[in-house]
């Protein structure tokens, strides 16, 4: 299971990363574009523990992996339809994908994204939130039932958190324009930390089911802004590689939070996981800080 979970993780980065690059050289539309995109994920994570829940009061729960197959095998089949297996030149020409440039490309592409420092603030952006993202989904529920005293229905806060992604991705995208992208994430962060301080201090559990399905809304986000951010500022030529290597990188996010969180839960009680969240939403506004500051680098 865990090889099998391991390959499963391997190619739904890759098309993370494609995803993500193929919407970021669209010409036109860019915000709207990764909303969407972002926004059909939170959909699919929304609908994932509604079904997680079903299954998990049956005798045979193991069926819900019938479930994961079935959208697998149609996304597959989309994917060639629409696609039909052609690089993605050939739906974006380069002369035509945004930020287009005439500089001169070296053949070593690996040496000019690592050169980039914005690439690695990026990076570590997304890790953190992506580990964020993961940590609150994941673990809400266990903290819900064993903090607060929730029963088996508590699993639907955890689709309450991502429904709050999925609607802030495309209902926000009027405030994003309006405060700015860069500056609205320090305002999404300050709210979401106040919010999360609710759920810690405030033992109330629908209070806390509410709390965090807000918060899932002003973190929806983060995501596509950070990609709007890269799109603008990071070289053409660099630009699919970039964002690869960032949504590759984060993606690491979603295993090393949530592990570190289970490590000391079971250690010390899953009463850490508030601390915790706050903390990683904290280093979040440290790293946006650095980042906003950050210059591309001229590609060699």
């Amino acid at each position: 299971m865990c090889i099998a979970y391991g390959l499963c993780g391997f190619a739904m980065a890759l098309q993370d990363a494609q995803s993500n690059a193929f919407i970021a050289s669209i010409p036109r539309n860019a915000s709207m574009n990764m909303g969407i995109l972002h926004a059909v994920y939170g959909l699919g994570a929304f609908s994932s523990p509604l079904v997680a829940t079903q299954f998990a009061q049956r005798p045979r729960w193991s069926f819900h992996f019938l479930v994961s197959l079935g959208i697998s095998v149609f996304n597959t089949v989309i994917l060639v339809a629409v696609f039909k297996l052609k690089r993605q030149d050939h739906f974006i020409p380069e002369e035509t994908a945004s930020n287009a440039t005439t500089e001169v490309i070296s053949e070593n592409k690996y040496k000019q994204i690592m050169s980039q420092k914005l690439v690695h603030y990026l990076a570590a952006f997304i890790l953190v939130y992506v580990g964020t993202e993961v940590t609150i989904g994941g673990w809400i529920v266990t903290y819900l039932i064993e903090v607060r005293g929730g029963g088996p229905s508590s699993g639907y806060v955890s689709s309450g958190f991502f429904g709050g992604l999925t609607l802030g991705r495309v209902l926000l995208l009027w405030v994003n324009k309006k405060i700015g992208e860069k500056r609205v994430i320090y305002i999404y962060s300050v709210l979401a930390i106040a919010l999360e301080l609710v759920v810690w201090l405030v033992p109330n559990l629908i209070g806390n089911a509410v709390a965090v399905s807000i918060v899932g809304m002003l973190l929806g986000p983060f995501y596509p802004i950070c990609m709007n951010v890269a799109s603008s500022l990071l070289p053409q030529s660099i630009l699919a590689g970039s964002i690869g290597w960032i949504a590759g990188f984060g993606q690491a996010g979603s295993a090393v939070f949530p592990f570190m969180t289970g490590a000391m839960a079971s250690k010390h009680g899953v009463k850490v996981l508030q601390p915790l969240i706050v903390a990683m939403l904290g280093l979040q506004i440290v790293l946006w800080a650095l980042l906003t500051r950050s210059r591309p680098s001229r590609a060699q």
